[in-house]
């Protein structure tokens, strides 16, 4: 028999990371004709989830939401009416409920994991149907939550733009070694293409490295990182895609990188703000494309689902998972910049 009850997370306020209350008996919701009884075996953490309570994310939310955008776990009980999906099936989640393909409208655009809906971090949690995708069949239920959202807006940034697809031979541009620019490493490498990578420090270079970056560049001790970039590609002529996470702060080095014609995919801003930042004639004079992502679609994660699968490619998981009990303890982990690609929350 399905349960009733489950351990859950909400935010309750705008308080930081206080504002995250757990509730050891919150009712389950019951099931309509299309939805699925998912029992949450792993979630993942994104930037995104750590400034929701901190009332700092720009998108829509509710309050007292479960939080999380990403999670794993078992077909439990389905609806009357579900055919996508049975019992025992492994399922991920879609970070936009309503994002099955195309262009994502205004409606799917509120249709956000642990923003407008109930998300990822309770034991048990009902979501549509078109909500889920299949599980790739190559990875763990801790290596397919770390998919919802970096994974399938790094696929996004490189094929996306169908006009501009990462190609092979093609040079792509990551910053850091968070959850979107290590997917988006092990994207291109397994498409055939260069990686140039930035970061701080040795010791995350040498990990860039034996995960395939061609190139890593110390933004700390190069300034015009963007610009030595360049020079790294053939005849000087600028890298295909970046994929853009810095921010105002960033831009104006992608834009030294970036060559005729390619595409700088603007994902996120966790290098914080500024007021001395590029202007739109910059894209003129750089004659590039310059693009705003929301994760991507349903059609987009089960691509790149079966690219998984083909390239046998596994999500760089940092070494330390947190319990669901431990959830106040990840988000400040991730936000002291502890982790390394993805921070998994393992869920009994």
């Amino acid at each position: 028999m399905a349960p009733t009850t489950t351990k859950q997370w909400t935010i309750q306020g705008q308080d930081g990371f206080e504002s995250l209350k757990l509730d050891s008996s919150a009712q389950i919701s019951k099931l309509g004709e299309h939805d699925v009884l998912v029992k949450m075996h792993a979630a993942s953490l994104n930037y995104r989830d750590l400034i929701i309570p901190k009332g700092q994310y720009p998108f829509p939310k509710k309050d007292g939401v479960v939080p999380g955008s990403d999670g794993a776990g078992t077909v439990e009980e389905t609806g009357s009416r579900v055919t996508r999906f049975k019992k025992g099936d492994k399922v991920a989640t879609l970070f936009n409920q309503g994002h099955i393909a195309g262009t994502i409208t205004p409606g799917a655009f509120a249709t956000g994991l642990g923003g407008m809906i109930d998300g990822t971090l309770r034991q048990y949690g009902v979501f549509e149907e078109s909500g889920l995708v299949t599980m790739p069949g190559n990875l763990n239920f801790v290596e397919a939550a770390t998919l919802s959202c970096a994974a399938v807006t790094a696929w996004n940034g490189l094929y996306g733009l169908q006009s501009k697809s990462l190609m092979p031979g093609d040079y792509v541009l990551t910053q850091g070694t968070g959850g979107v620019s290590m997917f988006a490493l092990q994207f291109a490498k397994a498409a055939g293409a260069k990686v140039i990578a930035t970061t701080s420090s040795e010791e995350k270079a040498k990990v860039l490295k034996e995960h395939g970056a061609d190139h890593v560049i110390n933004y700390k001790t190069d300034e015009n990182w963007g610009e030595t970039a360049k020079s790294l590609t053939p005849n000087k002529f600028g890298v295909a895609h970046v994929i853009e996470v810095g921010g105002p702060k960033t831009m104006a080095q992608s834009l030294n990188a970036i060559g005729f014609d390619g595409v700088i995919s603007i994902i996120g801003f966790i290098a914080g703000q500024t007021k001395d930042q590029p202007s739109f004639l910059d894209c003129l004079t750089h004659n590039c494309i310059v693009r705003g992502i929301f994760v991507g679609s349903r059609a987009l994660f089960e691509d790149m689902n079966r690219a998984i699968e083909a390239n046998n490619i596994k999500p760089v998981v940092d070494k330390k998972v947190f319990s669901l009990d431990e959830l106040k303890e990840a988000y400040q982990y991730m936000w002291d910049q502890k982790h390394f690609g993805k921070l998994a929350i393992k869920i009994e």
